[in-house]
């Protein structure tokens, strides 16, 4: 279950990619969650991922 604050998501979300996915997609096919739903959250805040980095940022 995904944190319901987005700025706890983005650290959540970016933790998870540094450290065990190895991209958004690996996350979320391996936890069965939405990359859209992710990242329509976190483009609220200000941040969009970056392929390159694993990032949100």
């Amino acid at each position: 279950m995904l944190p319901q604050d987005n700025f706890i998501l983005l650290s959540f979300i970016n933790t998870k990619l540094r450290d065990e996915y190895s991209s958004l997609q690996d996350f979320c096919e391996k936890t069965d969650e939405d990359a859209e739903e992710i990242c329509v959250r976190l483009q609220s805040i200000g941040y969009y991922y970056n392929e390159e980095l694993n990032a949100f940022k």
